[in-house]
């Protein structure tokens, strides 16, 4: 199917970008008015744009159903302050509550249940149950466009960061089972940053890799190996010694597949494929390669 952005209706467009731009972070803003009242709103239209200088955008969009604009809009700019909290799974419910559209000058930490902490820089509080707060100035505020649905983009230098010392390693790296965050889907889906759903992909070889147009063709059109597999074995930059992989043919894995298909050489690279993605499924990509590359 199609959808013209160009003449679809508000909602639909709302509906195919929240539901496909996934997932996505939430910034979990705590700002001030000019009077002093705390306000406490999630916002998924939210990442960090820059190391040097530090900065995170976040959007308080426009109200699609007439066209008015969040407290937390409001606030950054009579209080060009702000703190974006971390949404852990711990707090998630709690952070949704926070969402729901109280009156002005009503104080979401209380209607949440949690708990206000004095910042060190900024004026607005953070909140001490979330694993990270960052403390920001705000350096611009951006609208989009005037129309319902319209974002208003808060652009926020990074001050401080307050770390939970719980979520660290014991390298001294955050911990993305410990952090525990999650991120909006679609709706009312949302996605929780642990368990099996965390899943390391080395980053690319400081060399040229040779890239997946570089493989042999039997292996570029193998019907059992996936565009993921090929993406890992495409991360090298340079195929395995002919006496490696003659080496190799010794092991009993390999001696047996060429002893069951001596006389079916599609079957026995069927079977050295499978043997093959086996491999890169335990990230063992040079024996992989060497598996592939027997004759």
């Amino acid at each position: 199917m199609k959808v013209d952005l160009r003449t679809a209706k508000t909602p639909e467009t709302h509906n195919y970008l929240l539901s496909l731009v996934t997932p996505r972070p939430i910034a979990f803003a705590s700002t001030l008015d000019k009077e002093g009242n705390v306000n406490l709103s999630p916002f998924s239209f939210f990442n960090a744009f820059s190391a040097n200088p530090p900065i995170l955008i976040f959007s308080p969009s426009r109200r699609g159903r007439d066209n008015t604009v969040k407290h937390t809009w409001e606030n950054v700019n009579e209080v060009p302050e702000v703190v974006i909290n971390i949404v852990s799974y711990d707090i998630v419910q709690q952070t949704s509550l926070s969402s729901s559209e109280f009156n002005r000058g009503v104080n979401e930490f209380i209607k949440s249940g949690l708990t206000e902490v004095t910042s060190e820089i900024v004026k607005p509080p953070r909140v001490k149950e979330s694993p990270a707060s960052i403390e920001c100035k705000v350096k611009e505020v951006k609208p989009l466009g005037d129309q319902g649905g319209a974002g208003q983009l808060v652009i926020c230098e990074a001050l401080m960061i307050h770390i939970n010392d719980g979520i660290f390693d014991d390298y001294g790296k955050i911990d993305p089972q410990k952090l525990d965050t999650v991120g909006r889907l679609g709706g009312n889906w949302y996605t929780r940053a642990f368990g099996a759903a965390i899943f390391e992909v080395p980053k690319p070889t400081a060399g040229d890799a040779i890239g997946i147009d570089q493989m042999p063709e039997n292996i570029c059109n193998s019907s059992i190996l996936s565009g993921n597999d090929l993406g890992m074995l495409g991360n090298i930059t340079s195929l395995p010694h002919a006496d490696d992989i003659q080496q190799f043919g010794q092991e009993s894995e390999i001696s047996a597949i060429h002893e069951a298909f001596s006389d079916d050489p599609d079957g026995r690279e069927a079977e050295l494929h499978k043997l093959a993605k086996s491999y890169l499924k335990e990230k063992e990509i040079d024996k992989a390669w060497l598996t592939l590359l027997q004759q």
